[in-house]
């Protein structure tokens, strides 16, 4: 059984570091990984358009919160606060992208 890790150390299908080792040297996320996760891949990919489509059809609290995270990207804030208060969350700052993608990636293991 593979379990989730809490630090960037170990190299397995269910981790950060194996998440960013995919966006660094593939076309596409790979197949087992949820629409979730495959969001969040074209998110990190620089792929605003696709990572926005795959969420669009994501109707979860987590959709929702993966929808706010990208218009913060686009620097859309009032719709990405829509976003939050849908998904239940309190509004990330833009300076806070990198943190928040990763809890995102954590929260999608």
């Amino acid at each position: 059984m593979v379990y989730p890790i809490l630090n960037y150390g170990y190299m397995g299908i269910d981790s950060i570091d194996s998440i960013l080792n995919s966006v660094k040297n593939d076309d596409e996320p790979p197949i087992e990984y949820s629409q979730e996760l495959c969001a969040l891949w074209y998110a990190k990919k620089g792929d605003w358009d696709e990572a926005h489509d795959l969420v669009s059809d994501i109707h979860t609290s987590m959709g929702s919160w993966i929808h706010a995270h990208l218009h913060v990207i686009e620097g859309d804030l009032g719709n990405a606060s829509y976003w939050y208060n849908k998904a239940g969350r309190k509004p990330s700052p833009p300076n806070e992208l990198e943190s928040e993608w990763l809890e995102l990636v954590k929260s999608n293991l």
